[in-house]
C-alpha cells in the first residue's frame, strides 16, 4: 500500500468525518426545534380553535379542527422520531465511519466506488457516501473476490466486475490500517481484530463476515436454517448479525418482537445483549428455554440448570430420559391426547361453598356429549360455554337460597350504599329491595365460579399427565428402548412422588405442557416470525418438535456445535437427522463452519485432538503460546501454580476464567483463593453479570462464553473419566482465545491420554 494511497484515503476519510459532523449539529437543532414546535401544539392545543357544538355543521367544523390539529402534532412527532433515528446512525458512524471499499462496474454502466458501514449515511442531495452492510449491493464485500460477482437484490441476481477490495480499521477518524485484498476478508484484517482482548459483552465483528457465515445472515428462504459450526467459527454472531439483516430487508413488515432467540443460559444472554443495539437494532425478544417453560407451569418447581448438570442418573433412568426426550414419545403424547376426545379425560368438582356445584360427572357428560367433529380443544371450549350458560340460569333459584337470605339481612350500611350504585334510587316496595340485592350477592359470589370455568379449574392436569405416563406402555414398545414394563411403572411410581411436591424435571416439563396445549386447543404463538435457537446439542428432539409446534408461522435458525453436548451427551449425534423430519427437506438448508476463529491455532489444535471427530475443525492461523498442561500430587500444590499463572495472566493484561466441573468445585476453589488472598468473582448464578477480572466458573455456566485465558481446574481422572464427559472437556478448554492451562492432581484425565505430547507443554 503505498503512501499517496493512504493519504487518498485519508483525505476521504476527513471529507466523510466532518459531513458527519454537520449532519450531527443539524440534526441535534433539527430534534431540539421539533421537540420545541411539539411541546408548543400540546399546550395549545385546544387553544388555536373554538369548541361549537350548536348545531351539526358547527360540530363538524370543530371535529375536522380537532383532526387537523392531531395530525399536525402526529406530523412532529414522526419527524423528531426520525430525526432521532437519523442521529443515532450518525453518532455511531462518527465513531467508525465505514470498514471497506469496493470498485465495481456493472455492464454498460460507469465505474463506481462505494464504501460500507454499520448503517447508511447521505448527503443532502441524498447521495449514499456509506452504505449499510445490510444493503443489497455490500454483499458483495463478503460474498466474492475480485472478478465477477453477482449478489441478490430485490429484483432478481445482479452481476458486476469487482476490481478493487479495500479494508479498514480506524480509531479516532484516523486510518490505522488499510488492506486491499482477493479474498472475502483477508487474514491480515481477522488478525487484527482476533487479537484484541476479550471483554464481558460480545463484540460486534460485522467487519469480519465471512463467505459461510454470509450465507447464514442473508438466507431467506430456507424454513429451517440448520447451522453446526466448531466452537469459536463465529455461529453466534452470524446468527446475531443475522436477526439484524432480517430487521432490515423486512422492516416496516416485521419488528423486534416478532424474532425470538433461545438461549443457553441468562448469563450468555446477558453477553450478547449489547450486539444488536450496537447494529442499531432493537433487541429481540430473548428466553432460556427454562425460562419459556417455568412462566406457563406457576406453582410447579422446575428442575434448574444446575439440577440437570448435577445429577447422576442410573443405567435405566438414563433409558427412561432418552425415551422421554424422543420423537417417539412426542407422537405417544399426541396420539394420547387424541384417545381423550372419546373418553379419560380427568375432571373434578367445581366447588361452591364447598359443595359440588357441578360434578365432575356432569362436567364430563358435558364434555363428551358433542360428536366426533369436535376436537379437544373445541370440547373444551363448547363445555365451558355450556357451563356458563347454566351457570347464569343458576343465579334465579340461588338468591332463594338460605346463605342469600342472610347475607343480606347482614348487610352494613357501607355495603348497602356500594352495592345500590349501580340500582335504583328507590325501589317499590321491600320484595323489589331485596331481590336487588340477592342478586347482586349470588352474581358477585358467583363471579368465583365463572373465573374457575373460563380457567379450566375443573380439569385436572397434575392427574392427566400421570394417566399419560401409566398408559406409555400401551403407546410405545418399551423394549425398543431397553426397559421393561415394570422398570417403567417404577420410575412414574418415583415421578408421582415427586410430582406431589410439585417438582417437575425438565424431562418431563415439556411433555407435561404439550399435553395442557393439546387439551386447550392452544394454536402457539402465531405472531411469531423468526426463531433462534442457540447451543442446538443441549437440546432434545421433543423440546425442537414442541418448539416448532408452539411457533407454527415461524422460520426456524438452529445453531449448535454436536461436539459440546453437555446436557444430552452422545445422544446430540442423532440430532440433525431428528430435527429433519420435523421440516420439509426442500425448505431445510445445513451449513457447516468448520474454520474456528476464536482461539489461537495452538488452542484450537489441542481442544480438537481431545474429539474423536476433531479432524473436521480447522484452526485459523493466529499464533500463540501452546497450552500448559501442570500435574501436581495434591491440590495445595496446585493452588501455588494458580496463583503463579493468574498473576502471568494478568500481567499480559489478559481477562481470565478459572473453570471448575461443578458448582461445588468452583466454590470450593474460590473459597481457598479467597484465603490465599486472589481477587476473583465467583460466578454461580446464570443470573449474575459478568465481571472484569478473574472469574471462577463451574462448567455448565461456561457455553457461548470466552475468554483471553482459561485455567481449567481439576481436569484429573475423577472428574473427567466416562466418555460421555469428553464434550464437556472440550467446551471447558475451548472458551479460552489466548492462553489455555490445565491443572491436574495426582492424576491427568484419560480422556487428555490420545492428545499428542507436541501439541502442549508439560509443566
Amino acid at each position: 500500500m503505498t503512501d499517496t494511497q493512504q493519504n487518498h484515503e485519508q483525505a476521504h476519510l476527513d471529507t466523510i468525518m466532518s459531513q458527519l459532523t454537520q449532519a450531527d449539529k443539524r440534526l441535534s437543532k433539527e430534534i431540539k426545534q421539533t421537540k420545541a414546535e411539539e411541546r408548543s401544539l400540546n399546550e395549545n392545543f385546544f387553544n388555536d380553535f373554538s369548541i361549537n357544538l350548536s348545531n351539526d355543521a358547527e360540530a363538524i367544523e370543530t371535529a375536522a379542527s380537532i383532526q387537523q390539529q392531531q395530525q399536525m402534532l402526529d406530523e412532529r412527532t414522526n419527524a423528531w422520531q426520525q430525526s432521532n433515528q437519523q442521529l443515532k446512525t450518525v453518532k455511531r458512524l462518527e465513531l467508525n465511519p465505514y470498514f471497506a471499499r469496493i470498485d465495481f462496474q456493472e455492464a454498460n454502466e460507469k465505474p463506481e466506488t462505494i464504501y460500507i458501514g454499520l448503517g447508511s449515511f447521505t448527503n443532502k442531495a441524498g447521495k449514499f457516501l456509506i452504505y449499510d452492510w445490510r444493503a443489497p449491493i455490500s454483499s458483495i464485500y463478503y460474498d466474492g473476490g475480485i472478478g465477477e460477482v453477482t449478489y441478490q437484490t430485490p429484483d432478481g441476481p445482479q452481476s458486476v466486475e469487482v476490481s478493487l477490495k479495500r479494508q479498514f480499521v480506524i480509531k479516532d477518524g484516523q486510518i490505522q490500517t488499510m488492506f486491499d485484498t482477493t479474498e472475502t476478508i483477508g487474514d491480515q484484517m481477522l488478525l487484527e481484530v482476533l487479537g484484541e482482548k476479550s471483554d464481558t459483552q460480545m463484540k460486534t465483528i460485522v467487519t469480519t463476515i465471512q463467505q459461510e457465515q454470509n450465507q447464514i445472515i442473508r438466507d431467506t428462504a430456507a424454513d429451517l436454517l440448520f447451522v453446526q459450526g466448531a466452537a469459536g467459527s463465529g455461529k453466534t454472531s452470524a446468527v446475531l448479525q443475522r436477526v439484524a439483516y432480517l430487521l432490515y430487508r423486512y422492516r416496516g413488515n416485521l419488528n423486534s418482537s416478532q424474532v425470538i432467540m433461545f438461549s443457553p443460559n441468562q448469563l450468555f444472554a446477558d453477553y450478547i445483549s449489547n450486539v444488536l443495539p450496537e447494529l442499531g437494532e432493537q433487541n429481540m425478544v430473548q428466553f432460556t428455554y427454562y425460562q419459556y417453560v417455568t412462566r406457563r407451569v406457576p406453582g410447579i418447581d422446575v428442575q434448574s440448570l444446575f439440577s440437570q448438570f448435577e445429577t447422576v442418573q442410573t443405567p435405566v433412568q438414563k433409558q427412561i430420559t432418552k425415551l422421554k426426550s424422543s420423537l417417539v414419545f412426542f407422537k405417544a403424547m399426541e396420539t394420547y391426547a387424541s384417545s381423550l376426545e372419546k373418553s379419560g379425560m380427568r375432571i373434578k368438582d367445581i366447588k361452591f361453598h364447598g359443595e359440588a356445584f357441578f360434578s365432575k360427572q356432569r362436567i364430563a357428560d358435558i364434555f363428551y356429549s358433542y360428536n366426533a367433529n369436535y376436537h379437544l380443544g373445541n370440547r373444551l371450549t363448547a363445555t365451558k360455554e355450556r357451563l356458563i350458560s347454566m351457570l347464569n340460569r343458576r343465579v334465579e333459584s340461588e338468591m332463594k337460597a338460605k346463605w342469600v337470605n342472610e347475607a343480606v339481612e347482614n348487610l352494613s350500611d357501607e355495603a348497602i350504599r356500594e352495592l345500590q350504585n349501580d340500582g335504583p334510587a328507590e325501589f317499590k316496595n321491600s320484595d323489589d329491595e331485596y331481590r336487588f340485592f340477592a342478586r347482586q350477592i349470588v352474581v358477585k359470589e358467583f363471579e368465583g365460579l365463572q373465573n374457575a370455568i373460563v380457567k379450566n379449574h375443573f380439569l385436572n392436569f397434575r392427574a392427566q399427565y400421570v394417566a399419560f405416563l401409566r398408559a406409555v406402555p400401551n403407546l410405545i414398545k418399551l423394549s425398543d428402548y431397553d426397559l421393561t414394563a415394570d422398570a417403567w411403572q417404577a420410575e412414574v411410581d418415583h415421578f408421582v412422588e415427586a410430582f406431589q411436591d410439585r417438582q417437575l424435571t425438565m424431562v418431563d416439563a415439556t411433555p407435561y405442557l404439550h399435553l395442557f396445549d393439546l387439551i386447550t386447543g392452544r394454536h402457539g404463538e402465531r405472531n411469531m416470525r423468526y426463531v433462534f435457537v442457540d447451543e442446538i446439542q443441549d437440546y432434545t428432539p421433543y423440546q425442537l418438535a414442541y418448539l416448532q409446534k408452539s411457533f407454527p408461522k415461524a422460520k426456524f435458525t438452529l445453531l449448535g456445535d454436536l461436539n459440546q453436548a453437555i446436557f444430552t451427551k452422545e445422544d446430540s449425534h442423532t440430532l440433525i437427522n431428528d430435527v429433519s423430519k420435523l421440516f420439509n427437506p426442500d425448505k431445510t438448508r445445513v451449513i457447516q463452519l468448520t474454520q474456528s476463529y476464536r482461539s489461537t491455532a495452538q488452542v484450537t489444535d489441542f481442544t480438537k485432538a481431545i474429539l474423536k471427530s476433531g479432524q473436521t475443525i480447522v484452526a485459523f492461523n493466529r499464533q500463540g503460546p501452546k497450552p500448559s498442561l501442570y500435574l501436581r500430587q495434591s491440590e495445595a500444590e496446585l493452588l501455588t501454580v494458580l496463583e503463579k499463572q493468574l498473576e502471568t495472566n494478568t500481567a499480559a493484561n489478559q481477562t481470565t476464567a478459572v473453570i471448575a466441573k461443578t458448582l461445588e468445585d468452583a466454590q470450593s476453589l474460590f473459597d481457598e483463593m479467597h484465603k490465599a488472598g486472589i481477587k476473583a468473582t465467583l460466578i454461580q448464578s446464570e443470573n449474575q453479570r459478568l465481571a472484569s477480572g478473574i472469574l471462577v466458573v463451574p462448567s455448565f455456566l461456561a457455553k457461548g462464553l470466552e475468554f483471553d485465558a482459561v485455567v481449567v481446574w481439576q481436569a484429573n481422572a475423577e472428574n473427567f473419566n466416562a466418555e460421555d464427559e469428553r464434550e464437556l472437556l472440550y467446551t471447558i478448554t475451548s472458551r479460552a482465545m489466548h492462553r489455555l492451562t490445565i491443572l491436574a492432581s495426582p492424576d491427568i484425565s484419560p480422556l487428555l491420554a490420545d492428545v499428542s505430547p507436541d501439541l502442549y507443554t508439560m509443566e
